[in-house]
């Protein structure tokens, strides 16, 4: 064989130039339920045991109600990351400022959030109740979802425990349910109670006084039932026409059960 005849000589692979797989951790928002750590769900628990960071909101000075009932379950503060919001009941939620403030909040936990996601650590956020029903998970997971994989993990709501702890079917036969904040305004409660079978009334607080006024001009104050800390410490069961004052705690809720077909 001729020496001076030379095989192509093949360069070896850039292996800049080869893409990498980047490995993010899962956004989890995990139900908490009511109240009563019993009832958390198995999925719930196995993602309290074993995420590596926990995140919880509360009202600063306190401690928040997801967390509290996490107690159960976790037993290492260091994967703790409590998000202290800027206002709860001290602005009402249309005040510019309050709207500004809460805005940025989300807006700086997500980032914090996303720095942990984007190292590889599985992020799982304590949300009471559901996290897809009226929760502050919301608005995280609308900032983080296109970014990163999430789970959610459905939890009991606190209506769910409220109707069940007060022995309260809440709809039977065709009975339509209404979800009504006590946030909305007189008339709009009037409006919405006219026209339905049964309801829920929840963020009472300062507004238990105008839901009272407004069950009552509806016709359906007698069948109120006022539920306040259902399946939690503390918890009071009472019918609403026998309330003798207006003071009514955030996590607190009237019940106007249904009354449809029956076999």
């Amino acid at each position: 064989m001729d020496s001076s005849v030379r095989l192509p000589h093949a360069e070896p692979a850039d292996i800049t130039e080869i893409p990498r797989q980047v490995t993010t951790g899962t956004l989890y928002g995990v139900g908490m339920g009511p109240g009563d750590p019993d009832y958390l769900t198995v999925r719930a628990m196995k993602l309290l045991a074993e995420a590596p960071i926990l995140v919880h909101f509360c009202k600063k000075g306190r401690r928040g109600n997801s967390r509290t009932i996490a107690d159960a379950v976790m037993r290492d503060p260091a994967r703790e990351m409590p998000l202290v919001y800027p206002y709860t009941t001290e602005l009402p939620p249309e005040h510019g400022e309050y709207v500004s403030a809460l805005a940025s909040f989300y807006d700086d936990a997500a980032t914090r959030i996303a720095d942990h996601l984007g190292a590889g650590r599985d992020v799982a956020i304590l949300s009471e109740g559901d996290p897809f029903f009226y929760g502050s998970f919301m608005h995280l997971w609308r900032r983080l979802k296109d970014r990163f994989p999430v789970e959610v993990v459905p939890g009991v709501t606190g209506m769910s425990g409220c109707w069940t702890r007060a022995g309260t079917p809440i709809t039977w036969g065709d009975d339509v349910l209404t979800i009504l904040p006590a946030t909305l305004g007189h008339d709009a409660l009037v409006e919405r109670l006219r026209i339905t079978d049964a309801a829920v009334i929840m963020k009472l607080g300062r507004h238990l006084p105008k839901v009272r006024k407004a069950l009552a001009e509806t016709g359906l104050l007698d069948r109120a039932v006022y539920v306040e800390r259902g399946t939690m410490a503390g918890e009071k069961v009472i019918a609403l026409a026998e309330k003798p004052d207006d003071d009514a705690p955030y996590f607190s809720m009237v019940l106007v059960p249904g009354e449809g077909r029956r076999p």
